[in-house]
């Protein structure tokens, strides 16, 4: 697997980032600069009005309806939320194939792309850290701290009729028939998908779903994505879960659930 499809397909953050994943120096002067960062936040929130807001139930929604709905900085009490993703993960669905045309669902949700054809959608990405004390010690014996950070791609789509429906059937059929392992294209990139388990059914929305997805590395290395799939009237979240830390190893994470639930919680 190329570095450029580790980058898309473990929604790759920045260089920064990658670099927190080894133990940082620790100090108060994190804690002087808390309530800026917070501040910061603060300002980048949703128009008034926004954040907060729930889609009316069953209604198909329209590009401008979703933004409203949408996951917005003002929704999440820890992280960023971007509202636009970058050139290299804002991924179009027809850049996307698999060996399996019943697994494309999966590869849909990984690259934060649309089911089938939507009536419209929007994207979003959500970065967050935890931080905890290291049982490492510094060069100088100084205390060190591990950070774990989390990243997040969601799609909103919203459809006509039965189009919710018929893309969640679509996706419990991937699930079930992809188990195996599937080779996918993302863009230019080439993606083998190791195996698919670990689903489990959500008490969310009106139906919904976690899976958990094997991505081999190099080697014979495989790291762990996870989906999760919320479908809510004639809306459907998918949010392609990936914690860099376990994208290496391949160890099991927990899925950021209070950003599950902002989005949510938005629609209706």
């Amino acid at each position: 697997m190329s570095s450029t499809a580790v980058r898309r397909t473990a929604l790759a953050a920045s260089a920064a980032a990658l670099a927190l994943l080894a133990t940082a120096c620790g100090g108060s002067s994190d804690d002087d600069g808390a309530s800026g960062d917070d501040k910061a936040k603060a300002e980048q929130s949703a128009p008034a009005g926004e954040a907060g807001q729930s889609a009316p139930a069953g209604k198909t929604l329209t590009a401008a309806e979703l933004e409203k709905v949408a996951l917005a900085q003002a929704d999440v009490k820890n992280g960023e939320v971007a509202t636009k993703l970058s050139a290299e993960e804002d991924v179009a669905q027809d850049q996307i194939s698999a060996n399996d045309k019943a697994c494309l669902p999966l590869v849909h949700v990984q690259g934060a792309v649309a089911q089938a054809e939507p009536a419209a959608n929007v994207k979003r990405a959500w970065q967050g850290q935890k931080e905890a004390p290291s049982e490492s010690k510094g060069p100088d014996g100084q205390d060190m701290t591990d950070v774990d950070v989390n990243r997040i791609l969601l799609n909103v789509a919203s459809y006509e009729g039965d189009g919710a429906e018929q893309a969640m059937a679509g996706l419990k059929t991937a699930v079930e028939k992809c188990a195996g392992g599937f080779e996918a294209t993302v863009g230019s990139d080439k993606m083998r998908v190791t195996k698919v388990s670990g689903v489990d059914r959500l008490k969310a929305g009106d139906e919904g779903l976690t899976v958990d997805v094997g991505v081999a590395t190099s080697g014979d290395s495989s790291g762990l994505m996870k989906l999760v799939v919320v479908r809510k009237g004639a809306t459907l979240a998918t949010f392609s879960v990936v914690n860099l830390s376990a994208m290496v190893t391949g160890a099991d994470f927990e899925i950021p659930a209070d950003v599950v639930d902002a989005q949510v919680a938005k629609l209706g």
